[in-house]
């Protein structure tokens, strides 16, 4: 299937001020679709210090220049400085990308407090974050959230069934390689996941030798065999909206050479045979450049 789904993961006040836009105009610019996620609440991007002894996360910060794309003020945000909040200040914005006919849908409420916590929090903690990501969302658009994206591929079992609660079809929570159902601990099974199939940029910069300029020839060249199932693709405001612009579009044009239609996660969930997917347990596992644990399929299908 050459369809390849775009999911753009708004983290940061200044992701959503300038990565955001720069993305529609690009995205506009070369006829791609795509789904935006938004971080809905406070941008606390500078509690993520607590991470420094996570393993891993220091050699991927200076692998990645996090200050570079991100900037001090927004290391600083919920520490030195407030917390800017992002829907009620960034309201045209959000609503701006509708207009122009993109997907939208919940990335988080607290970006750091989901990504850092939800893993091992109670459901009535997680019900909560979710809600009030849940609320913010209808105070902008007067309408349900048709998906939801998990902010650093962080779940629980409690959050699938809020999405399912919700009466999604399908959400973006995973990492891995096809869609599938997931199966929760208790043999229930939750909304279709449409997992990302490829590598971030973050995660390739500055492992073997890749740079910004040659990043994204190495995606590409595991986009030129056919899926069965399609691709999505993970890009955030932050890196693909601003320093890393250039390489976003050598990989849509790269893509669309490849024969690719450039969708929304709602344009490839449209295409899928859902009754023939597979059910997988999910939990939570690990991939190579990405610090911790990552919400994924842990078995193998079965129908």
């Amino acid at each position: 299937m050459r369809l390849l789904a775009l999911k753009v993961d708004v983290d940061t006040w200044r992701g959503t001020l300038e990565g955001v836009p720069n993305l529609v105009r690009i995205l506009r610019k070369h006829t791609a679709d795509a789904t935006f996620l938004f971080s809905l609440g406070p941008d606390h991007t500078g509690r993520a210090i607590r991470r420094v002894f996570r393993p891993g996360f220091m050699s991927k910060v200076s692998r990645t220049s996090v200050l570079e794309h991100y900037g001090w003020k927004t290391l600083l945000y919920g520490t030195l400085l407030p917390g800017p909040h992002i829907a009620q200040r960034g309201r045209n914005i959000l609503l701006d990308v509708a207009a122009h006919g993109f997907e939208t849908g919940i990335h988080t409420w607290d970006h750091i407090k989901w990504q850092d916590f939800v893993a091992r929090k109670s459901p009535e903690w997680t019900r909560q974050e979710m809600q009030l990501a849940h609320e913010s969302y209808v105070d902008v658009f007067n309408a349900d959230p048709p998906t939801h994206g998990a902010a650093g591929w962080q779940m629980n079992d409690s959050a699938y069934r809020q999405e399912t609660d919700w009466g999604m079809a399908y959400c973006s929570d995973t990492r891995g390689p096809a869609p599938f159902v997931p199966l929760l601990a208790d043999g229930t099974a939750a909304c279709v996941q449409l997992p990302t199939t490829l590598p971030t940029l973050d995660e390739l910069i500055g492992l073997d030798g890749i740079d910004a300029g040659t990043v994204a020839g190495r995606v590409l060249a595991l986009t030129e065999a056919e899926s069965a199932t399609g691709h999505v693709y993970t890009l955030h405001a932050e890196l693909e909206g601003m320093k890393l612009a250039s390489a976003f579009e050598a990989l849509l044009s790269g893509w669309r050479q490849q024969g690719y239609r450039l969708v929304s996660l709602a344009g490839l969930y449209a295409a899928l045979d859902v009754a023939a997917l597979p059910r997988r347990r999910v939990g939570m596992g690990t991939l190579p450049g990405r610090s911790g644990t990552l919400a994924m399929p842990l078995d193998t299908p079965h129908a």
